[in-house]
């Protein structure tokens, strides 16, 4: 017996619930990087941790710059309430999405995650885009 068999796989009905929960709430990379290239950008890309002299070196084409700390009431007024929201940081060693998207769900916002962040979108060769 190897250690993944130690334990017994989830039922299929309780894989399904648990993989949908987890979709529910992140996308990846390739996902945001096709609606982006593909004119199907139906949600709001934030760049969520960093200064605005970081953010202008290098991030994701489209995104906007708004730091967790920065997600308000008032700020979020700006969208209509069914605006989807996905979250970046800096990668996986970062939890400045997480943040942002806590913030947002409590303030009722629809969110997900971009799971890899900066570090997933280079891994995958994709374009960063830059105000310099």
């Amino acid at each position: 017996m190897s250690f993944v068999t130690d334990y017994p796989a989830a039922a299929p009905v309780d894989a399904v619930a648990h993989f949908l929960a987890r979709l529910s709430v992140e996308t990846d990379c390739a996902d945001v990087h096709h609606a982006l290239t593909n004119n199907q950008q139906d949600f709001v890309l934030l760049h969520v941790v960093g200064s605005a002299e970081t953010f202008a070196k290098r991030h994701i084409p489209g995104a906007l710059h708004l730091p967790h700390r920065d997600i308000t009431v008032q700020r979020m007024a700006e969208w209509p309430a069914d605006t989807l929201f996905v979250t970046y940081c800096a990668g996986p060693h970062c939890n400045g999405a997480d943040q942002a998207a806590l913030k947002l769900a409590r303030l009722g916002r629809p969110v997900k995650i971009m799971i890899g962040g900066i570090t997933g979108w280079q891994d995958e060769g994709f374009a960063f885009a830059s105000e310099d």
